[in-house]
């Protein structure tokens, strides 16, 4: 393996992109990313309750925050990908940080002009700037070290993303929610001049965790601008070696294209990667929502807490299945967590009483791992590694679920009236991808041979 010239920083660039060793005060830097795009995800849930109540929203239009938020995830993926091979993963990394300020600054005159579009248009501007953040650090987390490695550093980056989650919907409950008690019981009697008053001073309070948020983003930019970073990409000497063609490390996006459009396999984890991206927002979208249907005494501050527990099962589900993706079939243990999930929703749409509320909760724990399992069993699919770095932006792509399945399932509440059965939704969502895991495992059995599981 050749080496590029050694630096004065303590690690070697090898030329296939990673390094001799990890540098570990730059992989922590990177790391630290990952919760920050969790904290921003878990906010909306909060902001979805907020809004509905101070814009007299259905169900159907509240789901527009999140359909803001991952537009903006769809749109970017590529031209970020583009930009990570044409400048450099800190280039990325520090434009991500700049549009999440931006987004973020934008909250200030967004809760002054006091329309829901402005706020939208925040979101959005904070979604460019998380699609920049998770091509890039994705990536680059398992590229900061030696190849053999590489899936154990990615993995400890992304262990941070739901203590993220927890962090945002803990500034949402304190700093929001705070003691205003029941928003829509304290609105629901407000008429003229008055409500329109007291709903701009509700949107005031939106402001409070986005201050801290700026805070942390800044001190964040300005070390990525100080500190030294590797750029941990490939040379032509490592195609070379391989007896590849230089030029073909590099192929077009429209090569790439033609490639990954007949490539069925890809295609169909792609679709399956939408479906999941669509199930996990319905589900942390509606929650807080169905605990106060189903619960008219308690208040929106402690309505938040499900949310608390939703990402700390979450959390758990990823540490359990991680044992028994260990020593089992990865497919297979995903193929049971999807059923118990899919349970889980029936509970939470056809029990009547808040047994559905911890039905939900539930739910997240069988969410564990399946976002970077279906990511990975994906880029599997991609034999012709030259268009690994594209693929891998198409599947950030879907998270565009996120944006569609929420509205559908708003659409449900509203012409059913009735909150607790649209989580049909994502019960339908979880059976598709039960049945997609337990597909691949059946395929895993009869193909031993072609399965390059993680």
């Amino acid at each position: 393996m050749q080496q590029t010239a050694q630096k004065h920083h303590g690690w070697t660039q090898l030329s296939d992109g990673y390094l001799s060793k990890t540098p570990i005060f730059q992989f922590i830097l990177v790391s630290l990313i990952f919760p920050l795009w969790g904290a921003a995800a878990s906010l909306n849930d909060i902001l979805i309750t907020q809004f509905k109540t101070v814009f007299q929203l259905n169900d159907a239009s509240t789901a527009f925050v999140q359909s803001a938020f991952y537009g903006g995830y769809f749109l970017i993926a590529i031209p970020a990908s583009l930009i990570i091979k044409k400048m450099s993963y800190k280039f990325a990394i520090m434009t991500g940080l700049i549009f999440y300020i931006l987004g973020c600054a934008m909250f200030f005159p967004a809760s002054r002009v006091a329309t829901y579009s402005m706020f939208l248009v925040a979101i959005f501007a904070i979604a460019i700037g998380l699609s920049f953040l998770e091509t890039s650090c994705d990536t680059y987390s398992s590229m900061l070290g030696p190849k053999q490695f590489a899936t154990l550093r990615l993995n400890f980056s992304q262990t941070l993303v739901p203590l993220g989650d927890i962090t945002g919907i803990l500034l949402g409950k304190y700093l929001i929610f705070g003691s205003v008690g029941n928003l829509a019981d304290k609105m629901a009697n407000m008429h003229g001049a008055a409500r329109i008053a007291y709903g701009e001073k509700m949107l005031q309070l939106t402001l409070r965790p986005y201050k801290y948020i700026l805070i942390v983003l800044l001190v964040m930019l300005i070390i990525f601008a100080l500190v030294p970073m590797p750029r941990a990409k490939a040379t032509a000497a490592a195609a070379e070696e391989e007896g590849a063609i230089a030029e073909e490390e590099r192929p077009s996006l429209g090569e790439t294209i033609k490639y990954l459009w007949h490539n069925t396999g890809f295609k169909k984890g792609v679709f399956t990667q939408f479906i999941y991206a669509g199930l996990q927002t319905t589900v942390w979208s509606f929650t807080i929502r169905l605990a106060l249907n189903l619960n008219h005494s308690i208040t929106d501050s402690a309505a938040s807490t499900f949310m608390i527990y939703s990402y700390i099962a979450w959390f758990v589900g990823k540490l359990v299945a991680n044992v028994f993706m260990s020593r089992f079939s990865i497919t297979g243990t995903l193929s049971v967590y999807s059923l118990l999930g899919v349970v889980s929703l029936v509970i939470a749409f056809t029990v009547p009483n808040m047994t559905a509320v911890y039905a939900a909760i539930m739910t997240s724990f069988f969410f564990g791992p399946e976002w970077p399992t279906i990511y990975t069993h994906t880029l599997d699919q991609v034999h012709e590694k030259k268009y690994t770095e594209t693929a891998g932006a198409i599947i950030v792509m879907a998270l565009i679920g996120g944006a569609v399945f929420p509205a559908v399932q708003g659409l449900v509440s509203d012409m059913t009236g009735s909150m607790q059965f649209s989580f049909i939704v994502p019960a339908l969502l979880f059976l598709y991808i039960t049945v997609y895991f337990y597909m691949e495992y059946r395929f895993e059995k009869k193909h031993p041979e072609l399965m390059q599981e993680h």
